[in-house]
């Protein structure tokens, strides 16, 4: 996902730009520490603000791009997969020609995360970025589509498990988040369904399907 910030004029660090996130590094694991504490200290109204926080991104990439974008929550128990129809998760090639993508997982976005007055999502909390996600979440797939490729990691804890990879391109461009949610933390489907219209870029549509295995 992208935000409308990557319009303004970039620092330079290594070679590689500063725009929502830091390019030069794809994972600290310091952050993702105290990414975590911030999660955790939300404690029972930690699943819904995880939710929020992935679908402010995709308000963002909207906003940006001068359009109303579309997203589709699906929760399934305790997994939740936040699907939309932007133009991915931008993606680049480094000198060798592989594919490095905006490390918004594992890295602190630079807007949101130490802001003394950051703005707030519409449970009324501060937004924080999209690491306080991966950080709690014992299991996220991000999935990228774009004109020029799609490809997919998988983070344990913020922490990236696998390569990026290349997968096939489905028809049209956008990202896929799949997280699980902390382990006890149940996500109230109907509050989120009676906050996403505080997005103003997205038409989100909240689809509540029974979890595999239920029965």
């Amino acid at each position: 996902m992208t935000s409308r910030s990557e319009g303004d004029a970039p620092r330079l660090r290594d070679g590689w730009t500063v725009t929502t996130h830091d390019w030069s590094h794809d994972v600290d694991t310091a952050h993702l520490d105290e990414a975590a504490r911030v999660a955790r200290d939300l404690r029972g109204a930690m699943a819904l603000h995880l939710v929020l926080e992935v679908l402010a991104y995709a308000d963002d990439e909207a906003e940006a791009t001068g359009r109303r974008g579309r997203v589709t929550v699906t929760v399934r128990g305790t997994d939740v997969e936040v699907e939309d129809d932007g133009r991915g998760t931008d993606t680049r090639r480094d000198e060798q020609g592989r594919p490095v993508r905006k490390p918004v997982m594992a890295t602190r976005d630079v807007r949101f995360f130490d802001a003394e007055q950051p703005p707030v999502l519409p449970d009324g909390r501060p937004r924080r970025g999209m690491s306080t996600v991966a950080a709690v979440s014992p299991l996220l797939v991000h999935e990228n589509r774009r004109a020029e490729g799609a490809w997919r990691q998988t983070y344990r804890y913020g922490r990236p498990d696998s390569e990026l990879h290349e997968v096939p391109r489905s028809e049209g461009s956008g990202t896929t988040v799949t997280f699980d949610l902390p382990t006890g933390e149940a996500l109230d489907v109907d509050e989120l369904r009676s906050l996403v219209p505080a997005f103003t870029h997205v038409a989100v549509t909240v689809v509540h399907e029974e979890a595999l295995g239920a029965g």
